[in-house]
């Protein structure tokens, strides 16, 4: 990272902005070109899990080329000033890295469904069998993630 003084270095600070993120956006390369989807995730020992449709451009690039990053942030406001070029941004965000792999065990498809409405949700929930079967789930294990931080944040 250029600026370490922004640089976020402590891993419960990082988790933190995972768990008060309401958004995901997954980056990925479809023949070398980018291609980046804003995605409901849940977040649990060092691992991402995302739930889609089975079929789409996204399931067709991770099927090629399973290498992602992923992206968060929260708090984000802009910073006004007189000069434009003196504007800013205040935030919080953790960028990362990883691979993604498909969940296709029954119970384990069930587990991560509960890790992503637990994201959302304090309750419990039950999925319907029929529903388990025709969703995906995808499992990203985290290589590397660093935070950054910019401004000043509540």
């Amino acid at each position: 990272m250029r600026r370490k003084d922004k640089e976020i270095t402590d891993s419960v600070e990082i988790e933190s902005i995972i768990q008060r993120s309401v958004v995901c956006r997954l980056g990925m390369v479809d023949e070398n070109r980018p291609y980046i989807v804003p995605l409901c995730f849940g977040y649990k020992d060092h691992t991402l899990y995302f739930h889609s449709a089975n079929k789409g451009r996204k399931i067709d690039i991770l099927k090629k080329n399973n290498t992602v990053c992923f992206e968060f942030d929260i708090d984000s406001e802009p910073v006004k000033a007189d000069n434009p070029c003196e504007w800013g941004m205040n935030y919080k965000s953790v960028i990362g890295y990883g691979k993604a792999y498909f969940v296709d065990d029954f119970e384990a498809k069930c587990a991560a469904l509960d890790i992503i409405m637990q994201q959302y949700s304090d309750g419990t929930f039950n999925y319907p069998e029929t529903k388990i079967k025709n969703i995906l789930v995808i499992r990203v294990e985290i290589e590397q993630m660093a935070g950054k931080q910019s401004g000043k944040i509540a």
